[in-house]
């Protein structure tokens, strides 16, 4: 089968997982990038050759990623992302792809807050984008991270500006905490089926 793909973004706080939950709930399969990403990292024999050939041996103990030391690669240089993500990204790409042949059903959706950056509009045919105002989105991230405002200013300054995602999205749903998500979901799907 090779169903409709939907890829849902959004900023940090936006509530995207929130959404992947209710197309869950209407049997609608999300591939979730953050824990792909997490489980291919360990996994994949690829990204482990090239990450170890990147940044040394250390980069794994005992068959498990060790991720302050990764981190500790990451923050000292925009350029070190870049090449991490250059590693990874491809990987999560092709296993997208491979999992949604294998998902019996007309519509099936990845999640990621990183969809533009990580090239990830190229294998989706719908961009659904979940917007919340700016506080609304650091209140609720300080509260689920338990992180300090500054830690999460800081990590929604790493990431497209929102305004920026907003016109590259082809369909946006408000997550203001005020107006109902399942009806604006229920909208989205129904505006799919009928192209």
């Amino acid at each position: 089968m090779n169903p409709s793909k939907i890829g849902i973004t959004g900023g940090i706080g936006s509530g995207k997982s929130v959404v992947s939950q209710i197309f869950r709930t209407l049997d609608i399969p999300v591939y979730d990038c953050d824990a792909e990403s997490k489980r291919l990292t360990i996994s994949h024999p690829a990204i482990r050759e090239q990450l170890i050939s990147l940044v040394g041996s250390e980069v794994y103990v005992d068959g498990a990623l060790n991720k302050p030391f990764l981190a500790n690669y990451l923050f000292t240089s925009a350029q070190h992302v870049q090449e991490v993500n250059a590693i990874i990204h491809p990987v999560i790409k092709d296993d997208f792809r491979h999992w949604s042949t294998i998902q019996n059903c007309p519509l099936v959706a990845i999640e990621s807050a990183i969809l533009f950056e990580a090239g990830f509009q190229d294998v989706v045919d719908h961009i659904l984008m979940v917007y919340a105002p700016l506080e609304v989105r650091i209140a609720r991230a300080m509260q689920r991270d338990h992180a300090t405002r500054e830690a999460i200013e800081s990590r929604i300054r790493q990431q497209l500006d929102d305004e920026e995602k907003r016109r590259l999205s082809h369909f946006v749903i408000m997550n203001d905490g005020k107006t109902p998500l399942i009806p604006q979901v229920l909208d989205f799907i129904n505006t799919l089926s009928k192209k």
